[in-house]
């Protein structure tokens, strides 16, 4: 392929003239009429009539040009691409998320990514898939995501694999509430109540009825779902109490929801997973960063909530 014949044949019929396209490219006129002559040797065609000095493109290199126009917009856009990954890396991200994170924490990450990457060479293509804990777990091991968050009952077998968060569960309640007042609730008065149950396979749930029995009381369950946002949409609107992962309560007590302490230690465990071996891109690393950051942030938004008097 006469890649550079083919340069300096488009540099020729951009400005009309081999002297002018010899100090475009900086090489000598002599140098431009042997490539254009190499070009149509090749070609078996002539590409230009030479009258009184002058270059006169053929209908030929009128058609040729069209050709390679094309190529070089495919050129350009290529070094266009190199220079994007040159500065920002790999810009895709896809990850699987469990519900109790999936649904408003790392919404409000990606919010926080894309406000710092306005420039639309730095605005990375982004997937986020919310899956129960054990289709994340199978995305992560067959490598169709670059990470997942999945709830600790969940095998960690053949992923690499670390403790995300832990936290101990939240009572939420409507905002009338009895026990609104109470600052710490305890578990005959959890008891004493409807309930709005996590489905039974749930850990934190088992976690929960054992703590329970502990001490002699059960659960009135007026509800059972799988996932702790509906836990909190049915406490706003007074269909019982309920024991929840924090971080899902957060997003709901900003619009009113009361979260408050339980005497129970029940914890909610979310693990960062990872396909064994498969290094992380840029966009990636970023992303697992801001969930730090946003979780801290969280944390200390929760203290506030969690006091019987605090203003909102």
């Amino acid at each position: 392929m006469l890649l550079r014949e083919i340069e300096v044949f488009r540099s020729v019929m951009s400005v009309g003239s081999a002297s002018k396209a010899a100090a475009l490219m900086g090489v000598t006129q002599p140098a431009v009429s042997q490539s254009l002559r190499r070009l149509e040797e090749a070609a078996g065609f002539a590409l230009f009539r030479r009258l009184r000095g002058r270059l006169h493109a053929t209908p030929e290199a009128q058609a040729l040009l069209l050709e390679v126009e094309r190529v070089f917009v495919g050129l350009d856009s290529i070094e266009h691409r190199m220079r994007s990954l040159k500065r920002f890396g790999v810009n895709t991200l896809r990850v699987a998320v469990y519900p109790a994170f999936g649904l408003t924490f790392v919404p409000r990450v990606l919010s926080r990514l894309v406000a710092e990457r306005r420039d639309s060479e730095a605005r990375p293509q982004i997937s986020l898939q919310v899956l129960s804990s054990r289709e994340v777990h199978e995305a992560v091991l067959g490598r169709q995501v670059d990470f997942g968050l999945m709830a600790d009952e969940m095998p960690t077998t053949g992923l690499e694999h670390s403790e995300f968060a832990r936290f101990p569960g939240v009572v939420v309640m409507h905002a009338k509430h009895r026990l609104v007042n109470v600052k710490t609730i305890q578990p005959r008065q959890l008891a004493e109540e409807p309930f709005l149950a996590l489905n039974p396979e749930d850990a934190s749930r088992r976690r929960l009825e054992r703590a329970l029995a502990d001490c002699d009381v059960g659960l009135s369950v007026v509800v059972e779902t799988p996932y702790a946002a509906s836990v909190c949409e049915m406490a706003m609107r007074g269909l019982g109490i309920g024991v929840v992962n924090p971080i899902t309560a957060l997003e709901y007590a900003q619009r009113g929801l009361v979260i408050r302490p339980l005497s129970l230690d029940v914890s909610f465990a979310g693990l960062l997973v990872l396909p064994p071996g498969q290094p992380l891109s840029s966009v990636a690393l970023r992303v697992l960063q801001l969930m730090r950051i946003q979780l801290a942030e969280d944390q200390k938004a929760l203290s506030v909530f969690l006091k019987p008097d605090s203003k909102r």
